[in-house]
């Protein structure tokens, strides 16, 4: 989850420094800290919360010198506070960690018998601790490092530098993504590429279990066994300036209005010339080879994968095994060598799925991910990626990245119907017409918005919302549920609509909205019957459907949302945008923190 930067550079490090740590917030923001070297002396500010914390802090008590580390948390072990904040120290040894170090209790425990005191409760301590002992012996920082780094358990991404050293950066990884940028006369070392784009564009990603020797002029890569190792450069364009929120109040709805411009990127990439047939990355995947397909991912991108289950299933004729990545391994469902493993993440780093495809790779025929960043972990170990191309998404919940994700999802449906048989000429012909209408079908929707708006204001005051969904629409009301919980900090939950008398109906009464998410389709009449359940039971129905919809079964309800008809195919993407707006002006109604939640970060790197 944390961010990391260094810098071996020929200006002022501390201002570069926290450029790119803006850039990686979105990774963490309980505290954020950064060391400098001045002239042989390290210099330590640190400091509890946003970034702005320590910028000011740093204004106040400047950090000169032109090499130095930086780090934003998301806090695993210890609370966030200025002791728990990165960088830590111990000796001449500074370093930043992103990641767990899961035998650090054996550690610290050796360590405290040992006679050091230990200053935090992290488990990031233990490791420059062990790196200071190592040298205290005699042995030079590549040395201590290198027999620390053997010792360690667990995911890491981890930099030193050294006081007494003006021009060393050592950085490790495993399990944690870490790459290196290369300048003229500089280096750099960043969690991602996002963090070194308007320093670099030439960038070297570590590999699993690299760790490497940085100076100003030069790199040394040594692989886990301590072998001197080549990686390649790779070109990635430089990003002058930090995104910004273009006039709107929150990053969030930035991207929610974006998601028009975005959808029409993917079916530009996707479809050929006309919109005759899909040209997708994903013909690399022989879909009439495959007797399966196994969805795997976390959180939002879940709900993309459950709505791609129904679309595989009833467009494609392809049975699908829906899982989410954290309990893929453990599942450990048998695996015959004749399916496709599809994983669907926006960083293309999140740990659990990283874990999950290095678990099935070479077990099952082909592997693909959906990515929003293609030069990902992740990226570069499936065999196929399927770019979103939603731009960079700075709000931490997910909005453009999704919906990009479901229409990559639909084209990668209609090519395996194709390859499958599944679908005729004129079948085809017609859902590629569909999709051709995402962007002005989208743009529709958030037409809606003033209405929304109203509504959110309504439903701030709830302390429980429910909402509801058949067929594809239950996915959708899984991810309204929880994009209202992300940002309002109001608890919802998403049911499958038939599922509301098994359980969820005992909570309704007046003071509980619920949300139902139904458009004019085969699904509709058992909803609204549904419907009537909750409005029999003194509930507030919030519809959201088309106006037929509405004219049909809108009588009674608390609040109604009018969304323009759209084909079934396509409706999962059309629906995302009320769920995204309702939650987003509930929790401005609440006045909570829209782009950066509470205990959230936007790409889990952490089990």
């Amino acid at each position: 989850m944390c961010g990391i930067i260094g810098v071996l550079g020929r200006m002022e490090a501390a201002p570069r420094i926290l450029d790119a740590l803006k850039r990686l917030e979105y990774r963490g923001y309980d505290s954020a800290g950064l060391t400098t070297i001045s002239n042989g002396s390290a210099i330590r500010r640190r400091a509890v919360g946003k970034l702005g914390a320590l910028i000011s802090e740093v204004a106040d008590h400047p950090a000169p010198g032109t090499a130095g580390i930086g780090h934003t948390r998301w806090a695993t072990h210890g609370a966030p506070n200025v002791a728990n904040a990165h960088p830590h120290a111990a000796g001449r040894v500074h370093a930043v960690h992103n990641g767990i170090i899961e035998n650090f209790r054996e550690l610290r425990a050796e360590l405290t018998e040992a006679g050091v005191n230990l200053e935090t409760e992290t488990d990031s301590e233990v490791v420059p601790q062990l790196v200071w002992r190592e040298m205290q012996k005699g042995s030079s920082p590549r040395e201590a490092v290198a027999a620390v780094i053997g010792r360690l358990e667990g995911a890491f991404a981890l930099v030193f530098v050294f006081e007494g050293e003006n021009d060393l950066m050592i950085a490790a990884r495993h399990g944690s993504p870490l790459a290196i940028g290369h300048g003229d006369g500089e280096m750099f070392v960043g969690s991602d590429a996002l963090a070194l784009s308007p320093l670099t564009s030439e960038i070297t990603y570590l590999e699993e279990g690299d760790w490497a020797v940085v100076t100003r002029n030069s790199v040394e890569i040594f692989d886990r066994e301590g072998r001197a190792v080549t990686r390649d450069a790779r070109h990635v364009p430089m990003e002058s300036g930090m995104v910004d929120k273009a006039g709107y109040r929150h990053f969030m709805a930035k991207e929610i209005h974006e998601q028009p411009t975005v959808l029409g990127y993917v079916l530009a990439r996707y479809l050929a010339a006309g919109r005759s047939r899909v040209a997708s990355p994903a013909e690399a995947i022989d879909f009439a080879a495959v007797d399966r397909l196994f969805i795997i991912a976390c959180g939002t991108a879940s709900y993309a994968g459950h709505v791609a289950k129904y679309w595989f299933e009833q467009v494609a004729g392809l049975p699908v095994e829906l899982d989410i990545a954290s309990e893929f391994r453990y599942r450990d469902a048998p695996v015959s060598g004749r399916e496709a493993a599809l994983f669907i993440s926006q960083s293309g780093e999140t740990a659990d799925t990283l874990a999950a495809l290095r678990h099935v790779k070479g077990r099952v025929a082909i592997t693909a991910a959906v990515l929003n960043m293609d030069e990902s972990s992740i990226g570069r170990e499936v065999d196929v990626v399927l770019p979103t191309l939603a731009g960079r998404e700075i709000g931490v919940a997910s909005t453009k990245a999704f919906t990009c994700q479901l229409a990559v999802l639909a084209t990668t449906v209609l090519l395996a119907a194709r390859q499958r048989g599944h679908v005729g000429p004129e079948r085809e012909a017609a859902l590629l017409s569909h999709l051709g209408e995402l962007p002005r079908l989208v743009g529709a929707a958030l037409e809606a918005e003033a209405e929304i708006e109203r509504v959110a204001h309504e439903m701030s005051h709830a302390r429980d919302v429910l909402y509801l969904g058949r067929g594809p629409m239950f996915p959708l009301a899984l991810e309204g549920a929880l994009k209202l919980k992300e940002i309002s900090y109001i608890h919802a939950e998403g049911y499958a609509s038939g599922e509301l008398k098994h359980g969820p109906i005992a909570l309704i009464d007046e003071d509980v909205p619920v949300v139902v998410m139904a458009p004019s389709d085969g699904l509709f009449d058992k909803t609204v019957s549904n419907m009537q359940e909750v409005m029999a039971r003194g509930g507030k129905v919030v519809l959201i459907s088309d106006r037929q919809g509405i004219a049909t079964a809108g009588e009674g309800c608390w609040q109604t949302i009018e969304m323009p008809a759209a084909d079934p195919f396509i409706a999962p993407v059309v629906y995302a945008v009320p769920a995204q707006l309702l939650a987003y002006h509930t929790a401005r109604a609440k006045g909570t923190d829209v782009d950066q939640p509470r205990n959230l970060a936007k790409s889990v790197t952490v089990e």
